[in-house]
């Protein structure tokens, strides 16, 4: 059993949902990634997500841009993401996912990207802007299928690609809560569980749902018709504000606590 599919039945059989904590490796170097990341991890996050940093993003709000530039600015690429997530996975069990565009892994080279990252003890990818019909190119390069591969859902997706979309999806489903980029606000509760309740027609997949999330009131909200959520900005608004702070590793494993509550709390 893969570790994606192990960690949703974990937090299925006591009654919890998933948190999943997004943060762009490498910031705000190396190092001090690394040691806010263990951190997060050991305090009860389900899932990290270390999002390899781009130059060029589509879908990452303001926020999460300066994370990538002041990773970028350390020298941090596909291979330092890795080699962060090697040193992450002899520290902790949970599921390692990668965030990234198709561009650096593409550069990277496919079946590299596949072969190393297992070897990192990567669990999935998600890819923000290849969409099915392109993502052969990559995956004809994979030599297996160990490393699951995320899909995503828009908003405004109809139900026909739902189907499609979700049948080539492996790890879990990512349900984008609005239109618009990372860390924008005003969830609509109501629709986003709807689009849940629709895509569950097409999958057995646990379905996540991400952008916008960032207070456990949201976390409670969302807890009570997803099956997991996804928090990214939130901390890395905490990482950027907390730059010389040394207690910043405490405060965000604090904030995964926080999480934590909420997520068990919206299950009640």
């Amino acid at each position: 059993m893969n570790r994606i599919k192990k960690a949703f039945e974990q937090v299925k059989k006591k009654g919890d949902k998933a948190v999943i904590g997004f943060v762009t490796a490498g910031d705000p170097d190396f190092d001090t990634s690394l040691e806010l990341i263990k951190q997060m991890c050991s305090s009860g996050l389900d899932i990290l997500e270390l999002g390899i940093p781009f130059s060029d993003p589509t879908a990452d709000g303001p926020v999460i841009q300066r994370a990538s530039a002041r990773a970028i600015a350390n020298g941090i690429n596909v291979a330092a993401v890795l080699k962060i997530a090697g040193k992450i996975r002899k520290t902790t069990k949970i599921p390692i996912i990668l965030f990234s565009y198709y561009n650096p892994i593409h550069a990277y080279g496919a079946k590299n990207f596949y072969t190393d990252s297992l070897k990192a003890g990567v669990d999935g990818v998600l890819i923000v802007d290849l969409p099915p019909e392109e993502s052969y190119e990559m995956t004809s390069k994979w030599t297996g299928d160990d490393l699951c591969l995320i899909r995503l859902i828009a908003p405004t997706t109809p139900l026909s690609r739902m189907k499609k979309i979700s049948t080539g999806a492996s790890g879990f489903l990512y349900l984008v809560s609005k239109t618009g980029v990372t860390g924008s606000c005003h969830l609509d509760t109501f629709n986003i569980e709807n689009q849940v309740n629709d895509l569950r027609h097409f999958t057995n997949l646990p379905i996540c749902v991400g952008f916008g999330i960032s207070t456990a009131r949201d976390v409670k909200a969302i807890s009570k018709f997803a099956d997991g959520i996804v928090i990214g900005t939130a901390f890395i608004k905490l990482i950027e504000s907390n730059l010389e702070n040394k207690e910043l590793p405490l405060i965000l494993g604090k904030k995964v606590k926080e999480y934590k509550n909420a997520a068990k709390m919206g299950c009640v």
